[in-house]
């Protein structure tokens, strides 16, 4: 993606001179042979780098340097000097230029000391990026793959985020996870160092989508008073996370295939090209494919994103990462509200994994976190727990009884003396998780069988 330098510079021939030096090198030049003018472009386009002579026929450098920092800290400045004014060049580092060369200077010389300070600018953007994604809770710890599909899931996951350009499309249930699976591919890929950068297009009306997601021109409509960036130009060398791509508008999405196809794109109001080098996650929670036959999704705009696809399982199918998931909340809960809960009764995980989880891991979290607000002692228990997940509970038993045909009785009959085998099974599972005093683990290596296994017969059983 070419960069926008602002040349401030009243002698002509040496502003002519660097305007087709630097342009030959591929950058996007401006130019301006005032201070006041400059300002002006400085406040009217986007300029990553300003090229600044000290002495101007309206002000001084120095008073050009003091506004542009003042309008945008960020923007690299450097000071193009004679030997007489070493001191004032000087003095300009100290409010905030870059650095500063002296004329006569070579062009080499020149973009030698511009790639340094957008190398440096663009290092200082990931750094501050990286430092804010640390602050955030990103969940990252939150892929549990107790169960067998999470761990095939994880390692399809390993395997895409060592492939930096490959579009991926996530699919799955409201609140399954599908934020989770792209943090962890952009935080295990070679963009890890790059933006991030999420955008939900279910939350964003369809006529101001294109302009975020693209950018565009100052005078490109109305209310475009300045230019201004789009997603896909801020998030060069990352990833960008289309959150609900299945709303996307269908008059956008030619300009998103575009983008996949070519890595360029125009902003709104644009004349020329912008190549950008991101990789896009796309998530939804729609049958794309049924949308496709519906006319409301292009069918080669699938195809394009569905190079990688990845479905997250509804969590009532992976049930062995119930227990996992509630301890990872009940971790971060206790650091929030300073208690010290210990986990969940075995009452409540017995209703956990009966409930069938129609919001997913998100509604496990809400639930959990109320509950956590709500438990005064050092065990989650069911008196807590909303009517919805206990009357499930219920309704599961009495369902369940009437589907099934009646069991033999358990007692012993007299003449027989005999018990069903599942009664039996039932007793040995209470007596080694008695033994073991509660401890999964425990009890499944007393009874040689897998932890998984145990949880199913747990939830059998109704122990």
């Amino acid at each position: 993606m070419s960069n926008t330098i602002l040349i401030v510079e009243d002698e002509e021939t040496l502003r002519l001179a660097l305007t087709q030096g630097l342009a030959a090198k591929g950058f996007h030049v401006i130019t301006a042979e005032k201070g006041n003018a400059a300002v002006s472009m400085i406040k009217n386009y986007i300029i990553d780098l300003v090229l600044l002579d000290l002495q101007l026929p309206d002000a001084s450098g120095i008073e050009i340097l003091s506004e542009i920092k003042n309008i945008n800290i960020k923007i690299p400045v450097i000071i193009m000097t004679g030997h007489g004014d070493i001191k004032t060049s000087v003095e300009a580092m100290k409010k905030g230029a870059y650095d500063y060369i002296l004329k006569p200077f070579e062009l080499d010389e020149m973009i030698i000391n511009i790639n340094k300070a957008l190398d440096h600018l663009k290092l200082k953007e990931q750094v501050e990026h990286i430092r804010l994604m640390q602050k955030e809770d990103m969940h990252l710890t939150g892929i549990i793959a107790e169960s067998p599909k999470m761990f095939e899931i994880t390692g399809l996951v390993h395997k895409i985020s060592q492939t930096p350009k490959t579009s991926v499309l996530i699919q799955g249930e409201s609140g399954a996870g599908k934020e989770m699976i792209a943090n962890l591919i952009h935080y295990k890929s070679s963009r890890a160092s790059g933006p991030f950068i999420k955008v939900n297009c279910a939350a964003i009306p369809d006529t101001m989508l294109e302009a975020e997601l693209f950018g565009y021109e100052k005078g490109a409509f109305t209310d475009a008073r300045s230019s201004k960036k789009g997603l896909f130009e801020l998030a060069n060398s990352g990833t960008i996370l289309l959150d609900e791509i299945g709303e996307m508008d269908i008059n956008i999405q030619p300009k998103l295939l575009r983008v996949i196809e070519t890595q360029t794109f125009m902003r709104i109001g644009g004349a020329r090209d912008i190549t950008t080098d991101v990789r896009i996650i796309a998530t939804t929670n729609r049958d794309l494919s049924a949308e496709v036959k519906k006319g409301n999704f292009r069918e080669d705009l699938f195809y394009r994103l569905n190079v990688m696809p990845v479905y997250v399982p509804p969590l009532r199918e992976r049930l062995e990462d119930i227990p996992h998931l509630s301890a990872l909340f009940i971790n971060q809960f206790n650091r929030e509200f300073k208690k010290k809960v210990k986990g969940l009764s075995m009452e409540v995980e017995a209703l956990f994994l009966s409930y069938l989880w129609p919001g997913n891991i998100r509604e496990l979290k809400n639930v959990i976190e109320r509950a956590m607000i709500l438990t005064e002692g050092d065990m989650v228990l069911s008196d807590v727990m909303p009517s919805e997940i206990v009357n499930a509970e219920a309704v599961s038993q009495k369902s369940e009884y009437r589907a099934q045909e009646p069991e033999p009785m358990v007692r012993k009959q007299k003449e027989e003396k005999q018990v069903p085998l599942n009664a039996v099974e039932r007793e040995c599972i209470l007596k080694a998780m008695a033994d073991a005093k509660g401890n999964r683990s425990i009890a499944a290596k007393g009874l040689g069988i897998s932890r998984t296994t145990l949880w199913k017969k747990l939830k059998e059983y109704r122990i």
